[in-house]
């Protein structure tokens, strides 16, 4: 009832878990700060995960998992024994077609509050703009913070594109640690392209040769329109990242598969 819980999304490859330490470390971070209870290892949570995917035959798809503390507040069950559940299920993938469509929500983060880039479960305003932003024929929106500054989407982080150097809002903007922004900015590597953290407003939207947005179920989705305002798509550096994601995307599941049958075997 409080939403106190944080939880992840993981895409389900070929049986694999992409990215999974990463969602693992980020959960485990995320806990610590919301003083929820979290004891799996990293080996023990994806075996139970890979549990489910196995039952569900989810072998490509988007898999939830929250973990939700039971204990603390007035309203807590005084006969409640676990400390925490964990919540896990698998869905078909979305079908997010080929560009997005953004509006804008002034003051959607504080990047002041030390609970922000947290991802918990406490998550109705995102849902509400989300909405929102459909029933006005939109496919996301662009949340500024306090200052009026570009922090993310709802569920996606955002990328402007200035030249060969690549752009995305800073931590201290309020927008989440996305998983495929952390690759994108540490891991992920194309030709003459550097990916950058940069505090960006909505004049460096206009400015820019093109946006997209990313998330473990969009991957890079390029940015068709932003309500309001006069933006440029270009079709040269989104594809040439997202080229490069696939591809250290396919080696770690091909490496993962790989580690699965050493372990079956041995």
């Amino acid at each position: 009832m409080n939403g106190w819980g944080v939880f992840s999304t993981i895409k389900v490859v070929n049986g694999v878990l992409f990215a999974f330490d990463r969602h693992w470390a980020r959960m485990r971070r995320d806990s610590d700060l919301m003083r929820v209870p979290f004891p799996w290892t990293p080996a023990e949570l994806e075996s139970a995960l890979l549990s489910l995917v196995s039952a569900n035959q989810a072998y490509n798809a988007t898999l939830r998992v929250a973990a939700v503390r039971n204990q603390g507040g007035m309203w807590a069950d005084p006969n409640q024994k676990l400390d925490v559940d964990l919540v896990a299920f698998t869905a078909d993938r979305n079908t997010w077609g080929e560009e997005a469509r953004l509006g804008i929500v002034a003051n959607g983060r504080f990047s002041a509050s030390p609970f922000a880039g947290t991802k918990v479960m406490s998550w109705a305003s995102n849902l509400v703009w989300y909405e929102e932003a459909h029933h006005r024929g939109l496919d996301e929106v662009l949340l500024l913070d306090e200052r009026g500054e570009v922090s993310e989407c709802t569920s996606a982080n955002v990328f402007a594109v200035f030249g060969n150097r690549v752009a995305t809002p800073p931590l201290t903007s309020g927008c989440l640690p996305g998983v495929t922004r952390e690759l994108l900015l540490e891991v992920i590597h194309a030709p003459n392209i550097e990916v950058v953290e940069q505090r960006i407003t909505l004049d460096d939207l206009e400015s820019a040769d093109g946006l997209f947005i990313t998330s473990s179920t969009r991957d890079l989705l390029g940015v068709r329109e932003v309500e309001g305002l006069s933006i440029r798509s270009e079709e040269r550096v989104r594809p040439a990242l997202e080229k490069a994601f696939t591809e250290w995307e396919s080696a770690y599941v091909a490496q993962a598969v790989r580690r699965a049958r050493v372990g079956e075997s041995g």
